[in-house]
């Protein structure tokens, strides 16, 4: 499936518009696999390229696959890409240092009555006390992933619309089958993203 002319022009026209340098638009026939819509851009430079889904485009108007890019530009302009990596790249290394501080320990060993340490010993060890420092991690990560989402839907309103942003999100929401009213403690616990009635308020705000 192809992108019609009307929609490229309109694509280009937004990105030329935010100065989001473009190379390609490409479509990925998703709907084989599953009903999910998506889009995501990957690469740097003048070498940017925007992929969409054609679950995307079949489901949403052209303004509203539009406004879902200018989202994904929005979380490019605002550095979230350079940001989730330099963190990922943190975490796994204080992941692996403690991991170093575990494996061989002999303290370790003797709280579980092992006489020799060993490397299974507190790769065990590691796994079980590890697990309420992963729980807290993934609190600040999920916290600061709602926060970007924030500020990539202000960015798209801002520099597109607050309207088909919203009825973008709405048919995303209702293809997903997602939960509108999860409750708040589940949601600031697990959800990467806030659910659709926070992101429509918060777009609404003045």
């Amino acid at each position: 499936m192809e992108i019609t002319a009307s929609m490229e022009e309109k694509i280009t026209r937004y990105a030329n518009k935010v100065g989001f340098t473009l190379s390609t638009i490409f479509v990925i026939n998703g709907s084989k696999r599953s009903t999910k819509a998506n889009a995501y851009f990957s690469g740097f430079g003048k070498q940017k390229r925007i992929t969409l889904y054609d679950t995307l485009i079949n489901d949403l108007t052209e303004d509203e696959v539009v406004a879902v890019l200018a989202h994904e530009v929005g979380h490019y302009k605002k550095n979230h890409v350079i940001i989730n990596l330099i963190l990922s790249t943190l975490l796994t290394g204080f992941t692996l240092w403690l991991l170093s501080l575990f494996i061989g320990n002999p303290v370790l060993s003797k709280a579980l009555h092992i006489s020799t340490p060993s490397f299974h010993i507190g790769l065990l060890v590691f796994g079980i006390l590890y697990t309420p420092i992963s729980e807290i991690t993934g609190l600040i990560m999920n916290y600061l992933s709602r926060k970007f989402e924030y500020q990539a839907d202000a960015f798209a309103k801002k520099t597109f619309g607050e309207k088909p942003m919203i009825s973008a999100l709405k048919k995303l929401s209702k293809n997903s089958l997602s939960n509108l009213t999860p409750h708040p403690l589940y949601v600031f616990v697990h959800y990467s993203h806030p659910t659709l009635l926070q992101r429509i308020k918060k777009l609404k705000e003045n």
